[in-house]
């Protein structure tokens, strides 16, 4: 099938109020092409072009497949998937630059997004690729700014919904701390899950807020969709991006603010990577203790720089960035992937401020170490909150 021929029927269903059912798409095959291709000829330009205009195209069953966190196109014939193991080479191919161009542009449309020369990246979200089962985020860059050919990133966001005893389960939490965790959920200390890109923050927060009390009322702010905890009382927010046109975004930030109207027990970030911190920080320090947030940090001792980098864009500096920090959040949780690809909690700091006012993370415990020296201080400073 030409890719001229591709085009046309593109087109001409492109004006289609009808859904693009089977019937729908050979009619236009035979249309455009004059009536020339036979039956056969028509039964495989129709395969093709539901790859062409469906789904994800020849990437559907890798994201489809159980595991699947990452699927990356860095050129026509190398497609990589990460489904839990770390990253490996698939055997999906593309037929040339062309057909991964048209599908990036194609899910950039799906996504409310623009991507031609003009605009030559984009990143989005897909609610439905015909699965309906989970979201995706999308970025993808053309060339010439990608010089090697357009480039696809589709990270699969399915629901977190494990819980603590799940996780202790599969080793992802050390069943020495797990009674800790409940402690510290117990004593509504705010605490933040860091760690790097696709470490499991998102699946350690949703399991230790499932450790929450059922009568206290969780409102979870998010950019996508993923959180999803066996509690009974959860009313979580998301995001929107502008559409193609530039209007109707609703931030993070917009909804951390609704999020306060809202009579919650705690207000939880999904992820917390921009100004937004300012207005969670400031909710923490005004009554809403129990709070939760992830954020991208390489360790423990670098969240309070991380955060500093993020409170600047919403216009807080230095010190008060730490002295918010200091009265807002006490734990955090930092988990780590080993290089086969398996996700632990692998420390559990304490924030304390320093003499010179600065927040600083002291390590409580450490896989592999046990406790360290700032076990005491949260013990203490949970038996001060009540808690046993």
């Amino acid at each position: 099938m030409s890719a001229s021929l591709i085009d046309r029927v593109r087109e001409r269903l492109a004006v289609e109020s009808a859904p693009l059912r089977p019937n729908v798409v050979a009619a236009a095959i035979r249309a455009e092409s004059g009536g020339l291709l036979g039956d056969t000829e028509v039964l495989r330009s129709l395969r093709v072009l539901q790859t062409e205009l469906t789904g994800a195209g020849p990437l559907e069953p890798l994201l489809c497949a159980e595991g699947t966190t990452d699927v990356l196109v860095t050129s026509a014939d190398a497609v990589w998937v990460d489904d839990g193991s770390g990253l490996r080479r698939s055997s999906v191919r593309f037929a040339d630059e062309a057909a991964v161009r048209r599908l990036a542009q194609r899910l950039a449309l799906a996504a409310g997004r623009r991507l031609d020369d003009a605009q030559p990246w984009v990143d989005g979200q897909l609610t439905d690729l015909g699965t309906g089962q989970f979201t995706v985020r999308l970025h993808a860059v053309l060339p010439p700014i990608a010089p090697g050919g357009t480039c696809l990133s589709l990270r699969v966001l399915r629901p977190a919904t494990q819980d603590l005893a799940a996780l202790v389960r599969t080793g992802t939490i050390d069943s020495s701390v797990s009674g800790l965790l409940r402690e510290i959920i117990a004593s509504r200390l705010a605490f933040l899950v860091s760690g790097g890109t696709g470490a499991g923050k998102t699946t350690m927060l949703a399991a230790v807020l499932g450790a929450v009390s059922p009568s206290e009322r969780i409102v979870c702010v998010e950019d996508a969709a993923e959180l999803e905890p066996a509690h009974p009382h959860l009313v979580k927010l998301v995001a929107r991006h502008a559409n193609v046109e530039g209007i109707g975004e609703v931030t993070v930030r917009d909804l951390v603010k609704q999020a306060l109207r809202m009579r919650p027990d705690r207000i939880v970030v999904g992820e917390v990577r921009g100004a937004e911190v300012v207005d969670l920080l400031a909710a923490l320090n005004t009554g809403h203790d129990g709070g939760a947030g992830t954020v991208h940090a390489n360790s423990p001792t670098e969240v309070p720089a991380r955060l500093e980098a993020l409170a600047a864009a919403g216009g807080l500096d230095r010190t008060a960035l730490h002295s918010q920090l200091a009265a807002a959040v006490q734990v955090v949780l930092h988990v780590t992937r080993d290089g086969a690809g398996r996700r632990r909690l692998n420390q559990i700091a304490l924030l304390e401020r320093g003499d010179d006012g600065t927040v600083r993370a002291v390590t409580a415990w450490r896989d592999g170490s046990g406790f360290g020296c700032g076990a005491d201080q949260l013990r203490a400073l949970i038996k001060r909150r009540g808690v046993s």
